[in-house]
């Protein structure tokens, strides 16, 4: 008899074009299907995605010279780099875009089934309003993704293991959309709740891309001038200051990580050079990226 985390056939949900493009390992069980792309050719391609079932991409290697991503419901994203980051689609929602690459992207796409009886009825997690998100990182949920990517490639992956997997990952999706970023909280004369929330979400997003005060005025539908004022009162520091400390605080992360060069995480935290990026470094910790890497052990 099998499991709930029986393998079944599968194939891959997202269409790639030219499909040629890339090569597709992939498994699924009752709640979870896993699929492992690797980009073959450095040429232009484009992909879509919309379906009943909820997606989440792990991207432990994505670069392109041009292009655009689209999730229903966020701002359409040029970002060039987002290794090591993750994007979500709730069920039902459409995901499209193109590119024209600039390393031979490694991407996992996990479909999570929200009527699986391996997630209910304990997790409700057909109930939940799960929003989009594009290019973030949870320390959290990245790790429990990788896990499930192994398994593919894994001939005998033990299906309790999976199972646990599996409702490991809904657990953490459910717990990354009710988090909310820290922010101080409203004063008089700051910002309301849903403006705080759409700011921070917006800039952690959005780390590696130019975000100039006039997009955030636009966000938070007020005046630059006005902007500033309320961002300072309820965050406690201007935006360019707020948005320079994440920046820092995602090059820890990365530094800690020791996956990418000094220059490689210069770009992904959004600095045009690496000068600008050891300078700001260390202007905020005492130390250069390089020091604070060895300083790690």
């Amino acid at each position: 008899m099998q499991t709930l985390a029986a393998r079944t056939t599968a194939k891959p949900i997202a269409d790639f074009a030219p499909p040629s493009i890339a090569r597709h390992r992939t498994s699924a069980w009752s709640a979870i299907e896993v699929d492992n792309v690797d980009v073959v050719r450095l040429e232009p391609f484009d992909y879509t995605f919309q379906g009943s079932r909820h997606l989440l991409m792990a991207s432990e290697r994505a670069e392109r010279y041009d292009g655009e991503t689209v999730v229903d419901g966020l701002p359409r994203s040029h970002q060039r780099a987002w290794n090591g980051r993750m994007t979500f689609v709730p069920a039902g929602c459409r995901f499209y875009g193109w590119q024209k690459p600039r390393a031979l992207a490694r991407v996992t796409f996990l479909y999570i089934d929200p009527h699986s009886p391996l997630l209910q009825p304990q997790l409700g997690l057909d109930a939940i309003e799960l929003k989009p998100r594009l290019f973030f990182f949870d320390h959290d949920l990245w790790q429990t993704a990788l896990k499930l990517k192994a398994q593919v490639d894994s001939p005998l992956a033990p299906g309790a293991y999976v199972e646990a997997l599996g409702i490991a990952l809904a657990y953490e999706l459910m717990r990354v959309n009710e988090s909310v970023p820290a922010a101080a909280s409203h004063t008089r004369g700051g910002l309301p709740g849903w403006q705080q929330k759409r700011l921070a979400q917006y800039i952690e997003e959005h780390l590696a891309e130019e975000i100039s005060l006039a997009a955030l005025a636009g966000l938070a539908q007020l005046s630059p001038y006005h902007l500033c004022r309320a961002f300072k009162q309820s965050f406690g520091m201007p935006p360019h200051r707020y948005l320079t400390g994440r920046r820092v605080e995602r090059a820890r992360l990365l530094l800690s990580e020791r996956k990418l060069s000094v220059t490689e995480i210069a770009l992904e935290v959004g600095f045009a050079t690496t000068s600008a990026f050891i300078a700001v470094f260390r202007r905020t910790t005492g130390q250069t990226p390089t020091e604070y890497r060895r300083g790690l052990g």
